[in-house]
């Protein structure tokens, strides 16, 4: 069978191909690619090429699908499967399989036969055997897909953790009813994660979220309003560019004598904002370092008499796991949380090279990929929902 993709050959060098499928063994599954997501880390495997921790070496001789948001309906089941997965199901992967046999390795980086940006794929033995090949029943495809970037919020969220005094026990997730910060948080992963804490069982009582752009904090605003947290408990406000002293004061409003933050998640891969991100905690804070940069040199600064004398300490997670995953298509289902608003951007398959390699070039969010589609990258406007897509899908007509 053919397909069409997109694949990396090394660095800079992404290339749309039609090409044959090997056939489909009996542990291998056929699946029916319908929407993939464009993420930062597509971008940093695409700039880095073999240099990137989870690109074979031999990309160049054995290129690889790019793309790892994707969602989609199984179209042929291997025989070891087939009580376990039905042709037309839906689906959506996790991609961190977590194969011992290399750890790296990852569907969208790291095989020549699976990823999102692809009409058809073959999904391996080792997926099914991760149980990293999860069953969707939602409506949108595009939850699917965002169902993973998704779960790397939620991962962020139980991979904070704090202590008590002369336990050594780490008790992990955020503190409830704690005060949490968010810096360079409006961009499509502080969406998802206002989204998260507003919604979610655990929540802060203080919620901050910075940004430098006006632009996406008043969309922020208006898709998460103030009004709305207190209703679930939350003081929820939003800052332009704010200086660290603002910071810390609005930190005591509702606890005049505790200064600082229990959580902070830094998502841009800037130095002074992290550097700010360690200065705001306070005692027993968390860092969350959630956004991975390019260069593999990146550092900032981290105050170590804080970790000494204020137990100032930092966790970091580069995606989620397949619990996280399954906690986000449940919220989703349940309506409890929506990723629609991390979406401003759609294309098809032939718009997927431009977006990937100029991606931080392209303002907005998240960028939406129709794989059977043949479509500029296109600004949406308002928010994107199932009957848009449902539409788009139908007639090729963005509406």
């Amino acid at each position: 069978m053919k397909t069409t993709a997109v694949r990396l050959y090394g660095k800079d060098d992404l290339r749309l191909e039609t090409f044959e499928l090997p056939p489909v063994r009996d542990d291998e599954i056929l699946a029916k690619v319908v929407s993939d997501s464009i993420c930062m880390s597509s971008y940093k495997a695409a700039k880095q090429g073999t240099a990137h921790k989870r690109v074979p070496d031999d990309a160049a001789r054995n290129p690889v699908i790019i793309g790892h948001e994707f969602c989609g309906e199984l179209a042929g089941v291997g025989a070891k499967w087939a009580g376990q997965f039905t042709p037309g199901d839906k689906f959506a992967i996790q991609p961190a399989i977590c194969d011992p046999a290399g750890p790296f390795a990852s569907p969208g980086y790291s095989f020549p036969f699976i990823g999102g940006a692809a009409t058809y794929i073959i999904i391996p033995n080792i997926v099914m055997e991760r149980g990293c090949l999860l069953p969707y029943g939602g409506e949108a495809f595009y939850h699917g897909s965002l169902a993973e970037p998704m779960s790397c919020v939620v991962g962020g969220f139980h991979c904070m953790y704090h202590t008590r005094a002369g336990r050594y026990l780490h008790e992990m997730g955020i503190r409830e009813g704690g005060k949490m910060a968010l810096l360079a948080g409006a961009g499509p992963m502080g969406l998802g994660a206002i989204d998260y804490a507003l919604h979610s069982d655990r929540r802060p009582s203080l919620l901050v979220v910075t940004d430098i752009d006006e632009a996406r904090l008043t969309r922020a605003a208006q898709l998460y309003p103030p009004a709305h947290a207190r209703e679930r408990g939350v003081e929820l406000h939003y800052l332009i560019n704010p200086n660290t002293a603002s910071l810390l004061k609005l930190s005591t409003v509702n606890c005049p004598l505790s200064t600082g933050y229990d959580d902070v998640f830094v998502y841009a891969p800037v130095a002074p904002v992290v550097e700010q991100g360690g200065a705001i905690l306070g005692y027993d804070g968390c860092l969350n370092f959630f956004a991975g940069p390019t260069d593999p040199d990146f550092t900032a600064q981290f105050n170590f008499y804080n970790a000494h004398y204020n137990a100032h300490h930092i966790a970091c997670n580069s995606g989620g796991n397949t619990a996280d995953m399954t906690e986000s298509l449940e919220m989703m289902a349940d309506g409890r949380i929506d990723p629609s608003a991390m979406i401003t951007h759609v294309g098809g398959l032939d718009a997927v090279i431009g977006a990937t390699l100029n991606l931080p070039e392209i303002p907005g969010g998240k960028k939406l990929i129709y794989t059977h589609l043949s479509m500029p990258l296109t600004a949406i406007g308002g928010l994107w929902t199932p009957e848009r897509e449902k539409r788009l899908l139908e007639t090729g007509i963005l509406a």
